[in-house]
């Protein structure tokens, strides 16, 4: 697959006047409606070593505070979003790094990246996109906003390998009502040596990502982590819709259970 820029992948998926414009505030003790809530889900599983973790950081770093992810931010008919960072690796190993907080405008976005570059990189061991879902999509629940859309954005750079099956998970959660989009991390040439033609962003395509419009943004060099990361969270923001496709059921072009598999010849679950 070429270098270059980051590209999209879909699958084959007066004062009266003022007064009156304003939004409507939410009653004592209701949730503030927004409109998206998102959690912005990556991965520091073993695999990624602390150079692209860095790397990964920075490009997060750089696109919660862009012109173009405010932009996308002020598009909104409320003009405000809800934000919340997660890192993951094993299926015992989420955190939530920077809690949910209200975006709307540059000031609170850079207080969200404040917090977030004063977090220590953390490192573990194990890929659990399943597990990575499960705690994701459970930070929606009560967490005191109202969006009109919910997004979970994952990243990884690698497939399943421990913990439940993805795709009954991924499916749990489209049902719900959440869109799960994908940031698959490809910069490594021997990311996965022992599965001859094996494409991550296939991979998620076909067992990560669900519900209407989900698209996957592949990174395929170290330095396109931060256009990736940006150009992604505008299209989610922004509410994009993806290009017209015809809708057409079949098989996954990829095992889902690659990973499960591949994972008994290298360790065992502690």
């Amino acid at each position: 697959m070429p270098q270059g820029s980051p590209t999209v992948r879909w699958p084959a998926c007066g004062l009266l006047l003022g007064l009156l414009a304003a939004p409507a505030l939410p009653a004592a003790g209701a949730d503030l409606p927004v409109d998206l809530e998102l959690v912005l889900a990556v991965d520091v599983s073993g695999s990624m070593d602390l150079d692209e973790q860095r790397l990964q950081r920075a490009g997060y770093l750089e696109a919660i505070t862009h012109d173009q992810v405010m932009d996308a931010i002020l598009s909104g008919p409320l003009q405000r979003i809800a934000l919340a960072y997660v890192e993951w690796a094993g299926p015992r190993s989420q955190a939530m790094v920077v809690p949910w907080q209200l975006i709307d405008g540059s000031a609170a976005a850079v207080r969200f990246a404040d917090r977030l570059a004063d977090a220590p990189l953390g490192r573990t061991r194990y890929t659990s996109i399943s597990a990575a879902l499960q705690f994701a999509a459970a930070q929606f629940d009560g967490n005191g906003f109202a969006g009109d859309r919910q997004i979970i954005d994952i990243s990884g750079d690698g497939p399943n390998n421990s913990g439940a099956p993805v795709p009954p998970v991924r499916d749990e959660i489209a049902d719900r009502g959440i869109v799960v989009n994908g940031l698959p991390i490809m910069i490594k040439s021997s990311q996965l040596p022992t599965v001859t033609g094996f494409d991550l962003d296939t991979y998620y395509e076909d067992c990560v990502i669900a519900g209407t419009g989900a698209f996957v943004v592949p990174v395929l060099a170290t330095g396109d982590f931060a256009d990736a990361i940006r150009k992604k969270m505008a299209l989610e923001i922004a509410g994009l819709p993806p290009a017209p496709t015809l809708v057409v059921t079949r098989a996954p072009r990829v095992d889902c259970g690659i990973g499960e598999k591949m994972r008994g010849s290298w360790y065992r679950d502690p």
